[in-house]
């Protein structure tokens, strides 16, 4: 017998009355004062990192919570939230028939100091705490809340604190400042960035005093509102090993694999180099100790090489001069581990959203397709006789691969163009075929604008390889070609 579900659940998704917006992320002083100096009467608050809620009160008694979800939908958070002691179940003071309350349901942290304790896990746990079929009381007492806006309320941010108040959401009142400045708005990023708070914080707040009605929002960033992000934490690590791919363009990324480490709640293990010429500048090799940071608060990057090991094992990387646009455009058990990588990165090109948007079809896919056989090329998926290629996955593929246009077809196989420049060719050139399409020469290509001297080089190279004009006159004789 299935379990129950949980009586605070509602798996059905309820319409936020009014939307949640989210939130444009600014990592910079200079970004920040760009943003400042076209505005007026500004507030902040610290960001706190938790989960979004609406609150809904009709007649000032809590009549609905509901998660973030998109922003337009979210799902029904009401028992649960009815639960815990920070949500109050009635306002303190008289209220408009209906309050639309957008705000953050947080773990409680003593005496929490983002510079040095980092996200310590808190937005986790919350969600783990609201997903939890039954909550102590203690448990319960962890959740807080922290109202960043009174969404549906008066025209000003004076008068709507003002109303907060009254209903006693006192931490909202005293983590909201007007500030005039840049240096103001930086002083008070640096003061709860390394004071005590009860919450974990990401960043700082600002918002316009003065914003559209709550009738007119959509659920993206707004223009009266930003976060400015806090500075990314940093963590040493070390290499164990240098890896190098190579994507379905040949370009040569080198990543660095780490003894994994902890980062802002995160566990990092490996980090790119982004070039093999900055690798080739640094010498990064194993057993060499790096510093690591956050970009964005997601993306771990490569800083710093902080002590570098006595025995200096330099790895050998794939030949530059073997790689590029027009290599690898098959493999078979004798090609490269480096060649192998950009023919799997060139069929996951073909298959994904970019390409053909052939659902399902991932790295895995290809890789267990190229496993079973001697030899491929990018088109050998379409035969469909061998027995693995009748799997209903591939036959759903290939069913989908006969609604493509030509110009989806160019691109999947790597044409050097963008599908807007590419339809831009095919109205100035008359492309109406393939062979109109062979036969351009590269002044012709330039006559397109955006396509520049080395554009139309790689573009004579490209389709004048042997292995192009035979992919497309397999295509051609498929009848997928369909200009």
């Amino acid at each position: 017998m299935a379990p129950a579900t949980p009586r605070y659940v509602n798996t059905e998704r309820v319409a936020h009355p009014v939307v949640q917006t989210g939130l444009h992320k600014l990592h910079g002083r200079q970004e920040v004062a760009e943003w400042m100096r076209v505005r007026q009467a500004l507030w902040i608050q610290p960001k706190v990192d938790g989960v979004a809620v609406t609150l809904v009160y009709e007649h000032g008694v809590l009549a609905r919570a509901i998660s973030r979800g998109d922003g337009l939908h979210g799902l029904d958070w009401s028992a649960r939230a009815k639960q815990l002691p920070a949500v109050p179940r009635r306002l303190e003071a008289p209220a408009p028939p209906r309050v639309v309350l957008h705000g953050e349901l947080y773990a409680h942290r003593d005496m929490h100091v983002q510079a040095a304790d980092g996200a310590a896990n808190a937005r986790h746990r919350v969600i783990a705490l609201m997903r939890q079929r039954h909550l102590s009381e203690a448990q319960r007492e962890e959740i807080g809340l922290f109202i960043w806006d009174y969404a549906d309320g008066p025209a000003t941010q004076e008068a709507r604190l003002e109303a907060l108040s009254r209903w006693g959401f006192d931490d909202t009142i005293a983590h909201t400042h007007p500030v005039a400045t840049l240096d103001e708005a930086a002083r008070w990023r640096e003061h709860w960035y390394r004071t005590a708070l009860p919450f974990a914080t990401d960043g700082i707040v600002l918002r316009q005093s003065h914003r559209p009605p709550a009738s007119a929002w959509h659920a993206n960033p707004p223009h009266w509102a930003v976060a400015w992000k806090h500075p990314s934490p940093a963590a040493l690590a070390e290499v164990r090993e240098v890896a190098f791919t190579v994507g379905r363009t040949g370009r040569i990324t080198p990543v660095l694999e780490l003894e994994p480490v902890e980062l802002d709640d995160k566990r990092v293990a490996r980090v790119s180099l982004g070039s093999l010429r900055r690798w080739q500048a640094l010498e990064v090799v194993p057993g060499d100790q790096i510093r690591i940071a956050l970009a964005g608060s997601t993306i771990p990057r490569f800083t710093e090489v902080v002590s570098r090991t006595a025995h200096r094992n330099v790895p050998l990387p794939p030949l530059a001069q073997a790689h590029g646009l027009t290599t690898c455009m098959e493999a078979s058990a004798t090609t490269s581990a480096a060649c192998t990588d950009q023919f799997i990165a060139r069929l996951r090109w073909l298959s994904g959203r970019s390409g053909l948007d052939l659902a399902g079809i991932d790295q895995g896919a290809w890789r267990a397709l190229l496993a079973e056989r001697e030899s491929m090329d990018l088109l050998d998926w379409l035969d469909g006789q061998a027995m693995d290629l009748d799997a209903p996955l591939w036959r759903a593929s290939r069913q989908a691969a006969q609604g493509r246009t030509a110009s989806d077809w160019l691109i999947a196989l790597g044409l050097p163009l963008s599908r807007p420049l590419l339809q831009s060719a095919r109205e100035a050139l008359s492309i109406d075929g393939t062979a109109s399409l062979l036969a351009l020469t590269p002044s012709e290509w330039r006559q397109v604008p955006g396509i520049g001297p080395t554009r139309a080089h790689q573009l004579e190279t490209f389709l004048g390889m042997e292995t192009t004009q035979r992919l497309l006159q397999r295509l051609e004789r498929r009848g997928l070609l369909r200009w």
